[in-house]
């Protein structure tokens, strides 16, 4: 039996009395996942990513293992919610023109001193400020650098549009813009190169596109490394008490980790381990994060028909973002339907020995977003269902 084979029957067992669709999360590989990235991080906390995860007890159970302290957030109304629900450090990693929220984060001193925001134009600062309604507490503010790889004198650029300032004297102006602002307070700076962290450098059958990943991070690494420190550099000069520089992602921990100028990396990711972080020579996690679809219809030999599945994930179209048949082995996809909203065919010689009524596993393409399509996670120890915790969804959250 393979070690696949072998979680394939682990999972049945343990959900034999359960119906499908249902999620679960293998608890023995999510911890060996965690203790990876920590290990990786090489003794700089790991701020998780909440975006990867989406489940609150989770959340709670990475940031009581040591190595790991913080949130980082994806929507002001999840920042203020997880601080209302203890969590004490949270930054949130975009922009947000939630006026009412900022309102509310002004008004309450336990909300202000847990939260922090991110900006990097001086507009935002204004639409907080407008925002305030009379609320006098501090406004705590992360600044994001551009961390993109620019070549031929600006004219190809490899990396996210995230934030427009790229330079020390760009990032240091808007640090001077905070600091002589009343009711905000300068306490961090962050830089996410999701180029290197989040792009796969060993994608299976493409040797010479991994070739020129892998030469395209080594160069995107060395610059940035050298950007990043002079850019942390003019903003301590404007605010020498800055608590924390954040850096990295799941596929380049230990990377940033390696950087004098960063304090803490990111990472969420790799705790479920989903199928695109398959493809990177840093690291090999454990998928811990699957769902079932049951088997429907039988429509001939070779075919198997389940329930839904349709769940693609965001990014720019294509067949990395569709989930993959994962258990049992062998199983693909119909390409002229592909997964359905309703139902999907799937082929292989596997499917003859499916029953009505039986399981076919699937990981998702990306981390956190299966939870927006389940209100629960089965968490699996060995061939038992040891609890069921709710997503964000099942709490009746959908930030986004």
């Amino acid at each position: 039996m393979t070690p696949r084979a072998a979680d394939r029957a682990r999972y049945d067992r343990a959900t034999a009395a359960l119906d499908a669709p249902l999620a679960l999360v293998d608890l023995e590989a999510f911890d060996a996942n965690a203790d990876d990235l920590v290990r990786r991080a090489a003794g700089k906390p790991v701020r998780v990513a909440s975006k990867s995860v989406r489940c609150r007890a989770l959340l709670e159970r990475v940031l009581g293992r040591e190595g790991f302290a913080g949130v980082m957030s994806f929507t002001l109304a999840e920042s203020l919610w997880l601080a209302r629900a203890g969590f004490e450090d949270v930054l949130l990693a975009y922009p947000s023109a939630d006026r009412a929220g900022f309102a509310e984060l002004a008004r309450d001193p336990k909300l202000a001193a847990a939260v922090t925001v991110m900006v990097d134009d001086v507009a935002q600062l204004d639409l907080i400020d407008a925002a305030r309604a009379g609320g006098a507490e501090a406004v705590r503010v992360c600044l994001e650098m551009d961390t993109a790889l620019s070549l031929l004198g600006g004219r190809v650029r490899v990396g996210a549009r995230r934030s427009p300032l790229r330079s020390p004297a760009q990032l240091a102006e808007l640090a001077r813009s905070v600091v002589r602002r009343p009711g905000f307070r300068l306490v961090g700076l962050m830089a996410y190169e999701g180029h290197v962290a989040g792009v796969g450098d060993a994608v299976a059958g493409r040797p010479l596109r991994s070739r020129a990943v892998r030469a395209m991070q080594a160069a995107a690494r060395r610059e940035l490394a050298g950007r990043r420190a002079a850019v942390v550099g003019a903003v301590r000069a404007v605010a020498p008490e800055l608590e924390f520089v954040n850096g990295g992602g799941t596929g380049s921990v230990q990377h940033t980790a390696a950087e004098a100028a960063v304090t803490e990396v990111a990472a969420g990711s790799g705790l479920f381990v989903p199928r695109l972080f398959d493809d990177y020579t840093s690291f090999t996690g454990r998928p811990a994060a699957l769902f079932a679809q049951p088997v429907v219809r039988r429509p001939g030999v070779g075919v198997v028909t389940v329930l839904g599945g349709g769940y693609p994930a965001s990014g720019a179209a294509g067949r990395d973002r569709l989930p993959v048949p994962y258990l049992p082995e062998g199983l693909r996809y119909d390409p002229r339907e592909g997964p359905g909203e309703v139902q999907t065919p799937l082929l292989g010689s596997p499917a003859d020995d499916l029953r009505i009524g039986d399981k076919v596993w699937f990981r998702h393409a990306k981390a956190g977003e299966l939870c927006e399509r389940f209100e629960s996670l089965c968490l699996v120890v060995g061939d038992r269902v040891v609890d069921t915790l709710p997503t964000y969804r099942g709490e009746g959250r959908t930030f986004l």
